[in-house]
């Protein structure tokens, strides 16, 4: 899954497309994305099967990237990473859009929900271990896609700057994880991500810098800021392990402490508490 998503243009590619872009041009004109990167990355994205690339003209030869089961299943990742940055996040060129729930009619934030017992859950709520497949080795590419120029960086580069920021990164969210379980220490983050010092201290430097970690005496203590990025983490795990299941098991296993149930989120409208189905929320268009 990290191979796939812990890069930013990946990351970007696939916002755009749950956000309706299809053509090339479409997403070029969203993204301060080349040609060359952007073609890459679509390739990547169809050969994953995130993606699907599908023939409408014939002269000249257009295509269309459309997508999958897989690909529209990310909608509760983007839809988590939205209203972190609508609550953490409040640099925007423009606010963000808020959200509408089409099953009861109202402007609604999601919320985490328990599916074993149905109670809303936080971060404090749930214990996490590593789980069999908890190695982040053998997820991480050993070659980095192309790091994104000083002067992309500067760039609008579409809703979410700072989750990408954190995430967009091929150890951002292995080490964010690394957090949620525990981890506190650089040795920690070292042994456990397998990831070089400087990737570490580079990670660990931007969360800081972002206010997702504060760093005293030597300890990573995640920051309520850090600790609201909990629906972002439970949903990005929940669909790689949908998607991309380990044959031996789940990379992090999680107990909700109060049912004491294996723990599965879903996210639920904070206005009439039904569970969340992606065709029905909508942005609201700004007047």
């Amino acid at each position: 899954m990290l191979g796939l998503l812990g890069d930013e243009w990946t990351l970007l590619v696939m916002q755009q497309s749950l956000l309706g872009a299809t053509r090339f041009g479409e997403f070029k004109s969203r993204l301060p994305i080349s040609n060359s990167v952007l073609t890459a990355r679509l390739r990547t994205l169809t050969e994953a099967a995130l993606l699907e690339r599908r023939q409408y003209q014939q002269r000249p030869e257009r295509f269309e990237y459309l997508g999958t089961s897989c690909g529209r299943s990310l909608w509760p990742v983007l839809l988590s990473i939205w209203e972190w940055e609508r609550h953490w996040v409040p640099d925007h060129a423009e606010p963000l859009p808020n959200m509408h729930h089409a099953a009861c009619g109202a402007e609604f934030g999601p919320v985490t929900t328990c599916r074993s017992c149905g109670q809303l859950v936080t971060g404090k709520d749930v214990v996490p271990q590593w789980g069999p497949s908890g190695s982040w080795q053998r997820s991480v590419p050993s070659a980095a896609t192309r790091r994104r120029s000083e002067a992309d960086q500067h760039a609008a580069v579409g809703l979410f700057p700072q989750t990408m920021s954190v995430l967009g990164n091929r150890w951002g969210f292995a080490l964010l994880v690394a957090a949620f379980v525990g981890g506190r220490r650089f040795t920690d983050f070292q042994a456990q991500l397998g990831a070089p010092p400087g990737s570490v201290a580079d990670r660990l430097a931007t969360f800081t810098a972002n206010g997702v970690l504060v760093e005293t005496d030597n300890r990573y203590e995640l920051t309520e800021k850090g600790r609201a990025l909990f629906p972002v983490v439970i949903t990005a795990l929940q669909w790689a392990q949908r998607w991309f299941a380990a044959p031996e098991g789940p990379a992090v296993v999680l107990t909700h402490d109060a049912c004491g149930h294996r723990f599965t989120g879903v996210l639920a409208c904070d206005r009439c508490s039904r569970p969340l189905r992606g065709a029905q929320v909508s942005a609201v268009e700004k007047l």
